[in-house]
């Protein structure tokens, strides 16, 4: 690639800057410019209906100021202005904002749109940087300064016309145009001059936009052109500094945040960054960035996948699934140590009642935006032992912790067949195909319990008596005492040859509420090369539970170990053939 080509951006000499020890406070006045500056970005630009439509969603979201249209730059943009007007779509608290050029026919045509509204802003703009005076306009910095001045003083001129004889209450918006390009000095100057001309005060300020129109350097850069134009303004408390940055170098959102540190009041931007090029900074990246940070952003993205879809629809562009806060997978884990630390913060929070969000490599609470938990953790070939259980939780299994690393792989080995992530019900149906589908060779065909006291003892003992049947053989009858259910079928277990199975340990819990509740029991036991195996039962009796792990546990040694004790010889059952 060439070197010593493009002009590197030059920095604002300003050594004492403040806004590096700042922190964001307090939400910024938002202004949704969708349906202007994201509107002429579409490939199809958006119609009527869904312009009305994205207009409510903004309404509802909660923007107060909503760039409508260029009414002066086309017959279509004039008639949808009129409509919103017309047709009563704009609610009190909401000020309507149209954008037109320092253009003298343009400026009229603007005031004509804008009659029978209640609050307007006219945003009124012309280009001021270096590139731009040399190449497009061909004019120097007087000539440019001439075309803002001329423009401000129409704009005043026809604003006191209309508010002598309607109640419409107008406010004033100036961009110098491009000026992240411009000298510092000469933004400031010919801002101060539009000020001037349109009778800037404390009680009516005017809104300065200060545009990155074109994104030229690291948002440090942005930001220190911002603190310079707020320290240098004669009448800053006379104006209100907006931002509209764009997002060429990818940093829209951090020019932003650099630049409310930097004395900004404003911010101009559109939903998921839609714009011109690589687009305009993102409001919803924008302001969820604040509310993790305990700020009231003032906006309501609490069914961010509503405004996602009102978006898509109406746009005909996609939200990527990376994208901050909405993307599909941004609350998705596959790496098996994220997924473990998400668990056990989920864990944490429940067994500590926190009211602080506390969850690892989650920086929101996904319910706070209206997203589901199901999505959370994925599972593919590159997640760990703790995905799968967390997966196998929201389906009410609890598995013991010993246990994870043996289904984690079971899990694993199919992600790797199959080259692909495995969905939430996918998980399930292995756990559910390695564990509970387990029908032999062993199958418990009859069983009963029942309490002995031992004379001269004073526990009670466990007998257990049952008919068991191994690989549709014959079935013969089996018996066990001990000081419990699951120590009684061990012990008759034992009886017929199964002691090289050594039982490790046993857990359950309730997976259904009510009458009709189902306990599952997850049984730890060795096989004879001591490798531990696990097994799970599922009943309305714990105690069958118990056993119908044993087995599924033994029965799975059976299936998967190289070397398995023989089945054992015993006499068929009374009666049996």
């Amino acid at each position: 690639m060439k070197t010593n080509k493009y002009f590197p951006f030059v920095p604002v000499d300003i050594p004492d800057r403040t806004w590096p020890t700042k922190t964001i406070e307090k939400a910024p006045v938002w202004c949704s410019v969708d349906l202007r500056d994201g509107n002429q970005a579409l490939i199809d630009p958006m119609n009527l209906e869904e312009k009305l439509e994205m207009f409510q969603t903004l309404v509802d979201i909660g923007i107060k100021e909503i760039e409508v249209g260029f009414p002066s730059a086309s017959e279509t943009e004039y008639e949808i202005l009129r409509t919103l007007i017309e047709g009563n779509y704009i609610p009190d608290d909401v000020t309507i904002q149209v954008l037109v050029q320092c253009r003298e026919h343009l400026i009229k045509r603007t005031f004509e749109a804008v009659e029978g509204a209640k609050n307007v802003i006219i945003h009124f703009y012309n280009s001021t940087s270096t590139l731009q005076r040399k190449v497009v306009f061909k004019k120097d910095m007087d000539g440019i300064t001439d075309i803002a001045v001329s423009g401000a003083r129409l704009v005043k001129k026809l604003s006191d016309e209309l508010m002598q004889h309607s109640d419409i209450h107008i406010r004033y918006e100036y961009s110098p145009e491009s000026f992240s390009g411009t000298e510092p000095d000469y933004a400031v100057e010919i801002c101060q001059r539009v000020l001037d001309e349109l009778g800037a005060t404390p009680e009516n300020p005017v809104i300065l936009n200060l545009p990155s129109t074109v994104e030229g350097s690291t948002p440090n850069g942005y930001a220190d052109q911002i603190e310079y134009f707020c320290r240098h303004l004669k009448d800053r408390d006379s104006a209100i500094i907006s931002l509209h940055p764009h997002n060429d170098r990818g940093t829209a959102v951090a020019a932003a945040e650099l630049g409310l540190l930097a004395g900004a009041d404003r911010i101009e931007g559109t939903l998921f960054g839609n714009g011109e090029r690589t687009g305009n900074v993102d409001l919803v990246t924008l302001a969820l960035n604040m509310y993790t940070q305990n700020v009231d952003c003032k906006l309501d993205f609490s069914n961010i996948n509503h405004v996602k879809e009102v978006y898509e629809r109406t746009t005909k562009m996609q939200v990527g699934p990376r994208q901050p806060y909405a993307g599909e997978l941004v609350f998705t884990a596959f790496s098996g140590s994220h997924q473990d630390a998400i668990n056990k913060g989920k864990a944490y929070m429940a067994e500590t009642y926190s009211d602080r969000w506390e969850v690892p490599y989650l920086p929101i609470d996904p319910a706070d935006v209206g997203r589901e938990y199901e999505p959370i953790i994925r599972i593919n070939s590159q997640s760990g032992k703790g995905g799968a259980a967390y997966v196998m939780h929201e389906f009410g299994f609890k598995m013991p912790k010993a246990m994870h690393p043996e289904f984690g792989a079971v899990v694993q080995a199919a992600c790797e067949k199959t080259g692909k992530e495995l969905k939430g019900q996918e998980v399930f149906d292995l756990f559910i195909e390695e564990y509970r589908n387990v029908c032999g060779p062993y199958k418990l065909l009859r069983h009963k319990f029942s309490e002995e006291k031992e004379e001269h003892e004073a526990l009670t003992k466990v007998h257990f008596t049952g008919t068991l049947q191994y690989n549709g053989d014959a079935p013969v009858e089996i018996e066990g005492t001990g000081s419990g259910p699951i120590e009684a079928f061990c012990q008759a277990l034992n009886k017929i040859g199964l002691q090289e199975y050594r039982f490790v340990d046993y857990s359950e819990h309730a997976i259904s509420r009510g009458s009709d509740s189902k306990a599952v029991s997850y049984i730890h036991i060795q096989n004879p090369e001591g490798k531990d195996v696990f097994g799970i039962g599922i009943s309305h009796n714990i105690n069958y539970a118990s056993m119908k792990g044993l087995l599924c546990a033994i029965n799975r040694c059976q299936k998967n170990c190289v070397r398995a004790p023989q089945p054992p010889i015993f006499e068929p059952a009374e009666g049996a053939k």
